[in-house]
């Protein structure tokens, strides 16, 4: 069985089904159904995944309540990062669309990182504050050469998320192409992409989630990230071929 044929079991077997047995932080999205709150989890997705879904159930989505406390933070986050994020995103959501933002970047030549650019630009531009913790948190400004930068991982399942509308993925944003996705590439799907053959970049960064990106493209080339759960749970399951 070809690798393309072994994928395409797995999707058809469910293999992106999520829920309390099989967690993930795309539960958040689909319970709040907002692209805000979808942020907020996308970002915080990293680490242990009943950790980071422990963390993202004491938010408050609402935002109503946004103050200072000792109580809420995560990992790498202290209290101030949380709430100084959680401050941003409170503006943000009274001022701007998220899609947008994110398709003033996008539309110049349908290229996913210069609307994830356009994001991350406008947080640091609402609030001055920063921490290693805030920073990691949200990520650098992605240069115009992306050569040897991060893969971006949580903001490509973020608009991912957004994009898709076929579950697991919520589907908010109707005017960006399937087509357009980058591949939210992980160390583990990175590992299990180079075993397969899928990937010949061993160096993990957003050139290796272009170059897999563009091998998926050859499986579907209208929706190549609808592989991405699959790649995922070989790891996470180790599903052999």
């Amino acid at each position: 069985m070809s690798i393309k044929n072994r994928l395409d079991e797995l999707i058809q077997n469910n293999i992106y089904e999520v829920n309390e047995k099989i967690p993930d932080p795309v539960l958040i999205a689909h319970k709040y159904k907002d692209e805000y709150s979808s942020l907020i989890a996308a970002l915080f997705a990293y680490g242990n995944v009943k950790a980071i879904l422990k963390f993202l159930n004491s938010i408050d989505y609402s935002l109503c309540n946004v103050k200072e406390t000792d109580s809420l933070y995560y990992r790498f986050q202290s209290s101030e990062d949380v709430y100084q994020f959680l401050k941003t995103v409170l503006v943000m959501k009274k001022n701007f669309s998220l899609n947008e933002l994110f398709l003033k970047g996008y539309k110049k030549e349908n290229n996913v990182i210069d609307g994830i650019r356009e994001i991350i630009k406008k947080i640091y531009e609402i609030n001055p504050y920063r921490s290693k913790g805030y920073e990691f948190l949200i990520g650098k400004i992605p240069p115009q050469k992306t050569k040897g930068t991060s893969p971006y991982k949580r903001w490509n399942m973020y608009i991912r998320w957004m994009v898709r509308d076929t579950y697991p993925d919520i589907g908010l944003w109707k005017n960006v192409k399937k087509s357009d996705l980058i591949i939210p590439l992980d160390t583990h799907t990175h590992k299990v992409s180079l075993k397969l053959g899928l990937l010949k970049r061993k160096t993990y960064d957003l050139e290796a989630a272009v170059e897999l990106t563009d091998k998926l493209k050859e499986f579907d080339p209208e929706d190549p990230i609808k592989y991405d759960f699959a790649l995922y749970r070989i790891g996470q399951m180790n599903i052999k071929f």
